[in-house]
């Protein structure tokens, strides 16, 4: 159920309208971008790198900020607003202590974020660097080996005022108003944007639990329990592992049984491995081990019927590449024939010669 609310079946595979993608899913990690439309790819058909890119700078229909987590995350431009305005204040004040410890004090927030609302209405799109460079003229000083400058644009796109904008040729990336690159609209009242909220995780998610919700979202359990409270009409209580959790009640369904394996290989960080607060129940302990090895990096994984049973990585040469598998049980047949297609259509995407090895 959770595979399929994720959109890794063939079934809830359809289409390729990367707005429409990120809905669904509610949104994508993006701290790497290339590994968010990786993402969008193993949820569509027929979707190619250059969507994602029109999505994102041509069409606005996609949006890249920080959101969940307090983390970069792609969604559809008619989430943005609401979704900066319910979870942008908790991140910004569990990041006061790491703002103080990187010489971020109040008044040079205040500060700096005008300054970098005035910069970027003068001549945005820019760079990091640009920005820290424009901000010395503004009487605002960071040191940009530091991640302070990071830390206030942050800071700024948690509380409205930025967010990111077209990478340049080089793959860095910009930022520009949020006023300039989204459309204004209303948000919702706290209480009915939580619940919403709820109500989109669990379509997204479920079955899972409030403690899910709230390691996915990283916002307090009190919210948490608010959030599932104001949605509670629509959703259903089942068990998860002799725990109480919650189901959308129009995605109660029986999980379904598939005559050919459910293949998908799954870019870092991917959402269907970050959206709980356990992963046992789709990861085994010994590919735990190798997809999380520390860093702070969730490396890519191979999941048949919803559950991980390798680690894959892209090694890029010019216009080829190869896929490396690395299994830690037996791979069938079939999985195997699910891999190699999983790659031609990686090379598709990246419109690349793709070659897959799978280690026995």
């Amino acid at each position: 159920m959770r595979a399929a609310a994720q959109r890794l079946t063939s079934v809830r595979a359809k289409g390729h309208r990367p707005a429409a993608i990120l809905q669904q899913t509610f949104g994508l990690q993006a701290q790497v971008l290339s590994a968010a439309a990786l993402g969008m790819r193993v949820r569509s058909t027929g979707l190619r790198a250059g969507d994602v890119k029109r999505a994102l700078t041509d069409e606005r229909s996609i949006a890249r900020t920080w959101l969940m987590r307090g983390t970069l995350h792609v969604v559809a431009t008619e989430d943005l607003r609401w979704l900066v305005a319910l979870l942008g204040p908790v991140f910004a004040r569990a990041a006061a202590t790491r703002h103080a410890q990187l010489g971020l004090d109040d008044d040079l927030k205040i500060k700096g974020v005008a300054a970098l609302r005035r910069i970027l209405a003068d001549a945005g799109p820019l760079t990091r660097y640009e920005l820290v460079d424009r901000l010395v003229g503004q009487g605002i000083r960071l040191d940009p080996k530091t991640q302070g400058p990071i830390h206030l644009v942050a800071l700024a796109a948690m509380k409205g005022v930025l967010c990111l904008g077209p990478e340049r040729d080089d793959g860095e990336s910009t930022y520009v108003l949020l006023d300039d690159w989204v459309l204004a609209a209303e948000s919702p009242s706290r209480d009915a944007a939580l619940a919403e909220f709820a109500r989109r995780y669990f379509a997204a998610y479920g079955p899972a639990t409030v403690d899910d919700l709230s390691a996915w979202s990283g916002i307090p359990m009190t919210e948490a329990r608010s959030a599932v409270a104001g949605a509670r009409a629509g959703l259903t209580e089942v068990t998860i592992q002799g725990r109480s959790g919650f189901v959308r009640k129009d995605r109660l369904e029986r999980a379904t049984s598939w005559s050919t394996p459910q293949v998908r290989l799954l870019p870092a960080f991917d959402a269907y491995l970050l959206g709980y607060r356990r992963r046992d129940l789709a990861v085994p302990p010994a590919l735990q081990r190798r997809l999380q090895r520390g860093g702070g990096w969730l490396h890519p994984a191979v999941v048949v019927n919803g559950r991980a049973v390798a680690a894959w990585s892209l090694r890029r040469d010019g216009r080829r590449a190869h896929v490396d598998v690395e299994p830690v049980e037996r791979i069938t047949r079939a999985v195997r024939a699910g891999i190699e297609a999983e790659v031609v259509d990686i090379g598709r995407f990246l419109d690349l010669d793709v070659s897959p090895g799978i280690a026995r």
